[in-house]
């Protein structure tokens, strides 16, 4: 039974300075967290006349949580499947605790880095216990069994997604919003270090929106693992990163901590809205006014 993924975890094994972490963890300098790092990154496509990427670099913060955000078409995606090994630079690197992911093995580098894409399929006859089940790929040799240790990550999965009372449940019977935290269960069965997490919250309602966030949040406060996370919400995203990373026609415009980048002079040059912008206790609060149009 075939699992497609627009993930490391399903393809054929062919051969800045730290800062302390809002959610009140240790240093990133004082963790064991992966390093992932694009350096001078140029992404394209095949059919494409222009780079979406062009020379771009990126420092994902270890054990934090870095947030991609930006208009449709800002190249936000695009980055992302780079930093995956999803989509192979025409220059730059992408290192992974200093390593470039194109010299790894495709299982060691599903056992490191973990991709929640949207581009999931699956036969809808499979039950979410035997799909998270699936995140363990990596983990095993192709005859081998399923371990103890297979059991207790899928286990811990599936409670940390919040799915248990899901995983008799058939996928195909499923809503949108259950389906992805299915999804999100699987990748967290992988058990990596580095969790890369495409729009996870667009189409769910409020919420699942809120299940999802709560994942990301308790990764961050209880695991080394280091986030990167695209979100089109830029008050999900101002509330949920440590830092955030603004990118418009794919150029990044500004990256910091939220209260330095979610401004309203940004959402003026990068979204083309006019917004108030108050700093709380819990991250900037954005009240859209208006759209801005060119003159």
């Amino acid at each position: 039974m075939a699992i497609e993924r627009a993930n490391a975890t399903e393809r054929d094994e062919s051969s800045g300075p730290s800062e302390t972490k809002r959610s009140g963890g240790t240093d990133a300098a004082e963790t064991d967290a992966s390093d992932l790092d694009g350096e001078d990154l140029v992404l394209a496509y095949p059919e494409a006349p222009e780079p979406v990427i062009d020379g771009e670099s990126i420092a994902a913060e270890p054990g934090a949580v870095t947030a991609l955000v930006g208009p449709n078409g800002s190249g936000k995606s695009t980055l992302l499947k780079g930093l995956a090994n999803q989509l192979a630079p025409d220059d730059g690197s992408v290192l992974l605790d200093g390593r470039d992911v194109r010299s790894m093995d495709t299982k060691a580098l599903a056992r490191k880095l973990g991709l929640l894409s949207q581009e999931s399929t699956s036969p809808d006859s499979i039950t979410v216990e035997d799909l998270v089940y699936h995140g363990r790929y990596p983990h095993r040799g192709f005859f081998e069994r399923t371990t103890e240790a297979d059991a207790r990550a899928v286990e811990r999965a599936i409670e940390l997604a919040g799915c248990g009372h899901l995983r008799d449940r058939e996928v195909g019977s499923l809503s949108g919003g259950q389906k992805q935290l299915a999804w999100i269960a699987l990748v967290l069965a992988q058990d990596t270090d580095v969790l890369l997490l495409d729009e996870p919250t667009t189409f769910l309602d409020l919420h699942h929106q809120m299940e999802v966030m709560e994942i990301i949040e308790t990764l961050r406060s209880e695991s080394e693992v280091t986030v990167v996370v695209v979100l089109h919400d830029i008050e999900q995203a101002a509330r949920l990163a440590d830092r955030v990373v603004a990118l418009k026609d794919g150029e990044v415009r500004a990256r910091g901590p939220p209260e330095e980048v979610v401004t309203e002079e940004l959402l003026s040059e990068v979204f083309r809205v006019d917004a108030d912008v108050v700093d709380t206790d819990r991250g900037p609060r954005v009240t859209p006014l208006r759209a801005r149009h060119e003159e």
